[in-house]
């Protein structure tokens, strides 16, 4: 099984950025425990800052993985291109989010993502990648 996990802007910065929202774990150490405690799986990573780079990347893996993870930050809020691109594809797509996206501002209640994603999981912390990886499992 191919799962990719798509990270968009400032997601980088994880470990260090407002550690009472997102923690103090940097992603590079999440995703290696999770690739540890899940050998049977592939899982790939991709993040960017940039949102055509983000689009490119889900057209690339859109038709060829078996499961995409998208945490696309706030461009989640913002871009009706990745939402058309998440519809586009045929390759399932979990919409992630650390934090609670509806305990925080009220334009982070929006989401040009959800109506096309095969599932939402929020608010579980870097868990919620985890939790969307089982949903392919």
């Amino acid at each position: 099984m191919k799962i990719i996990i798509i990270n968009g802007p400032n997601l980088n910065l994880l470990g260090k950025r407002e550690p009472e929202i997102y923690g103090s774990l940097s992603f590079d150490t999440f995703i290696n425990g999770l690739k540890r405690k899940y050998t049977s799986v592939e899982i790939s990573y991709y993040q960017s800052n940039i949102e055509g780079e983000l689009i490119s990347k889900l057209q690339e893996v859109g038709f060829s993985y078996d499961g995409i993870i998208l945490n696309a930050a706030a461009y989640t809020h913002t871009s009706v291109g990745i939402g058309d691109a998440v519809k586009a594809i045929t390759t399932p797509v979990i919409e992630v989010h650390i934090s609670n996206t509806f305990a925080r501002e009220s334009f982070r209640h929006q989401s040009f993502i959800s109506q096309n994603a095969k599932g939402i999981i929020i608010g579980f912390g870097l868990k919620s990648y985890e939790l969307a990886l089982q949903s392919f499992l």
